[in-house]
């Protein structure tokens, strides 16, 4: 590796830190939509495959830290895995505790990046020896995810008979999109229909506001006031030990180490599931309880985002999990640099000693400044977006991501398929469809397509 190597990878991953910080205050900044994007372009630029993965890395750990800052400061999802602190965060919001809330993330945030990479590589060299069988069975893998996340679900009966349906939908919308020449038939739609999932339930909250009768039921009055406690904005050290209590950083360590393995599951899901599992134990606190269950789930973001990319493409060299079919399928294909049927890509291109230099120099800037962003200003960051961004401004500006990328992905027609979307998966979410089945569907839907259309061919 040479210097000017190096020097390439540093100017990647401060400029996707950078960049990344700013977008991730932006509140509906989905991960694949925002970095996707990037990603490819790098790519396409002819940028060295080190300095391609060590960005990407950089990219996904600011990412997911500074896309939690707008859930715990106005509760709104700044990104699809935001979404499981929602609750908690509004908690802990009302409370007064928006800042400790950062705080806590940041520090999770650290535990789970640190715990995941060298159990991801570990793993990766494990599964290795079994690529071509798993490569040969991937669409049968989704699906079986798909499965699985609905049997850990609320309701697993409804989310077992909902899966085909979706995945139908999710298929059907492009099939209609191309036999019309909407768009051409080599373009895929997709990331629009990650952000349709994601707003699902606020879409269906809206549709609820035109009966008269739900809206007369709505609480009346005037300004709601929100707390901001004073001691959030003393000095902070930079010291874990004291941002979060021991249980917190032991359960945060725990759960990294436990989803890594999991890296085929959908992080989102993974999410929901293990960071309500740490928090269940504690029953009696609402705030400790919601306090260790936005730390665990910080850390849970980054492990289980970095293992389904780290380990697909250093064992594999084949998507088979819902990060690496998503934001990071710029890794496995991008023709004509990478391409996946004349096996070409960053898993052919470097070695192990690569991938680890390239994981651990994004990985470790990305999350030191990240956590120092996080730790030293989250007070101010907290004052500034309580007393001058107004609430509404912040979901119009919502609303409006979602409808743009819907409107780049397909045109106007495309807008209709996304509402389509939200609206059915947030009504299933309501009856207890979670969002980890419905991510995991949208990637196992052509799988399932081509599986049904082979049983209902005649013999």
């Amino acid at each position: 590796m040479t210097v000017d190597l190096v020097l390439l990878m540093l100017a990647a991953v401060l400029g996707a830190v950078a960049l990344y910080t700013f977008i991730g205050f932006i509140p509906g900044t989905d991960e694949t939509s925002v970095l996707a994007p990037v990603t490819l372009a790098l790519v396409l630029s002819g940028a060295p495959p080190q300095v391609v993965l060590s960005f990407f890395v950089s990219a996904v750990v600011t990412l997911n830290l500074m896309n939690g800052i707008p859930t715990a400061l106005v509760g709104l999802p700044g990104g699809v895995m935001s979404a499981p602190l929602m609750e908690h965060s509004v908690l802990l919001r009302n409370r007064g505790l928006a800042s400790d809330t950062i705080r806590k993330m940041a520090v999770g945030s650290a535990i789970g990046t640190l715990v995941s990479i060298p159990l991801s590589f570990a793993l990766a060299g494990l599964i290795a020896r079994f690529a071509e069988p798993i490569k040969a069975q991937a669409p049968l893998i989704l699906a079986a995810c798909a499965v699985l996340l609905a049997l850990l679900g609320r309701n697993r009966i409804l989310a077992l008979v909902a899966i085909v349906p979706m995945a139908l939908m999710f298929e059907a919308l492009p099939a209609l999109y191309h036999a019309t020449h909407i768009i051409p038939a080599d373009k895929k739609v997709s990331i629009s229909f990650f952000l349709g999932i994601t707003v699902g339930p606020m879409l269906v909250t809206l549709l609820e506001l035109l009966n008269p009768g739900r809206r007369a039921a709505l609480p009346h009055g005037g300004r709601t006031r929100t707390a901001l406690l004073r001691s959030g904005f003393e000095t902070h050290r930079l010291v874990p030990s004291r941002l979060i209590t021991r249980s917190e950083g032991w359960w945060s360590a725990a759960m990294a180490a436990l989803s890594t393995p999991l890296f085929m599951l959908s992080p989102v899901g993974l999410t929901f599931l293990l960071g309500e599992a740490s928090a269940s134990r504690q029953k009696e606190d609402r705030v400790r309880r919601s306090q260790r269950a936005v730390t665990v789930m910080s850390a849970l973001t980054h492990s289980t985002y970095l293992a389904g990319v780290i380990i697909p493409l250093v064992a594999l060299g084949f998507p088979v999990s819902g990060v690496s079919a998503g934001p990071a399928m710029p890794l496995f294909e991008a023709p004509p640099v990478y391409d996946l049927d004349h096996q070409n890509n960053l898993h052919h291109q470097l070695q192990m000693p690569g991938f680890i230099a390239a994981v651990t120099l994004g990985a470790l800037i990305a999350v030191v400044i990240t956590y120092v962003i996080a730790v030293r200003w989250s007070s101010q960051i907290t004052y500034f977006v309580m007393r001058r961004i107004p609430h509404e401004a912040v979901l119009a500006l919502f609303v409006a991501f979602v409808l743009l990328l819907a409107y780049i992905d397909a045109g106007i027609p495309n807008i209709f398929g996304v509402l389509l979307i939200g609206v059915l998966c947030g009504a299933l979410n309501r009856l207890g469809v979670n969002y980890g089945v419905q991510f995991m569907t949208l990637y196992a839907a052509p799988g399932i397509v081509k599986a049904l259309a082979t049983l209902a061919a005649p013999a």
